[in-house]
């Protein structure tokens, strides 16, 4: 079972991050010097994919723009001697073989999922959420990619979450296989505290077989009134075999504006050109507040 492509679902409206969003879609939004999404492509790059489906909608162009060549730009770096720039630029350009296609109907996560399977064929397939940012010595995604290939089954990335929050969540019923993998049982998305069946939620995550395109095409909306991934993987999980992998990383979820300026100062602390500047900068203006 090698996973060599990936689908990122990337057509939402972002409305948590209006107004930016209305014209800059929240995937393009910079952490530090890099939009968000190319973070999520990167950690795909580092897990072996190969092929990387971008799911999108008519107002995100500028994702398919970012990811090409630039001719002007990189002609007038190159004259201008700016060899370090152009390194840059191109490099988005040449990260992978990205594809696009899009939405032309806002119906959920699973009815984004299942565009893409004109893309996929019969392959195993991995989704990135475009919204969480995992930074972890093993990328997230090779960490779901080693256990279905191991348990020859489609997998979820999960951590747990407080009881309270999982409402935002989509919960699994699992028992515990080997140390951090765990056999799924049953999902249900966005449950009552009282409803969920663990206290461990998927997180943006997900290698899954192509027998999730006929389950998803025949799914009815649910939470939501939208066709949920979450509903499909609960119907996978029972045709075959399913495993969950409590992933080691830290998550950042990008997708708020708490949580998006929350890993822009984590990551800039951490860049050697601005993090011992931002470091002063944050501990005056704390000390101004007190």
């Amino acid at each position: 079972m090698k996973v060599k492509k990936a689908v990122i679902p990337a057509a939402g409206f972002g409305t948590r991050m209006l107004p930016a969003s209305k014209t800059v879609p929240k995937e393009m939004l910079p952490l530090v010097d890099k939009p968000v999404i190319q973070y999520i492509i990167e950690e795909a790059v580092a897990s072996g994919i190969e092929d990387i489906l971008i799911i999108s909608n008519r107002g995100k162009s500028a994702m398919d723009d970012y990811f090409d060549y630039a001719p002007d730009l990189e002609r007038a770096l190159l004259h201008s001697g700016k060899d370090h720039e152009l390194e840059m630029v191109r490099e988005a350009a040449n990260i992978a073989n990205i594809f696009y296609v899009r939405q032309k109907e806002t119906k959920g996560l699973g009815h984004a999922v299942w565009r893409a399977k004109g893309f996929v064929g019969n392959e195993p397939f991995a989704v990135l959420l475009g919204d969480d940012v995992m930074v972890g010595e093993i990328p997230v995604t090779k960490q779901l990619i080693d256990a279905a290939e191991k348990y020859g089954a489609s997998a979820v990335g999960m951590q747990r979450v407080a009881m309270e929050a999982i409402s935002k969540y989509s919960s699994v019923k699992v028992t515990e296989l080997e140390d951090r993998i765990y056999k799924v049982w049953e999902t249900n998305e966005k449950p009552a505290p009282e409803q969920a069946f663990s206290n461990f939620a998927i997180l943006g995550r997900y290698v899954l077989t192509s027998n999730i395109f006929g389950i998803l095409e025949n799914t009815p909306p649910g939470h939501g009134g939208e066709i949920q991934l979450t509903d499909g993987l609960g119907t996978l999980c029972k045709e075959s075999p399913m495993v969950g992998v409590d992933f080691v990383a830290r998550r950042y979820d990008t997708g708020n504006l708490p949580g998006f300026l929350e890993t822009t100062i984590d990551f800039a602390l951490k860049d050697p050109r601005v993090g011992a500047w931002l470091k002063e900068f944050l501990i005056e203006k704390a000390r101004e507040l007190q």
